[in-house]
């Protein structure tokens, strides 16, 4: 693991808005551009609240394996 972030989103929005600026988060944290969604990131997110963007997602050249998103829900 290269590296690792976490973002936490208590907004009143729907969970498609803070799954997109969380990701917009994360990369800007990393200093990494934002990966596009193809059908395969959206089937896998829908299914497990995961999904690994590989570098057909980035535009520019990345220098990882992939980068893993993940959903962690928890009752507060």
């Amino acid at each position: 693991m290269i590296a690792d972030e976490t973002v936490s989103d208590y907004a009143d929005d729907t969970r498609t808005h803070k799954v997109m600026r969380a990701l917009e988060t994360a990369c800007k944290d990393m200093d990494l551009s934002v990966p596009i969604w193809l059908d395969v990131n959206i089937a896998d997110f829908k299914r497990n609240a995961k999904c690994r963007f590989y570098q057909d997602s980035f535009i520019e050249q990345v220098h990882f394996d992939y980068l893993e998103m993940q959903v962690i829900e928890e009752d507060v």
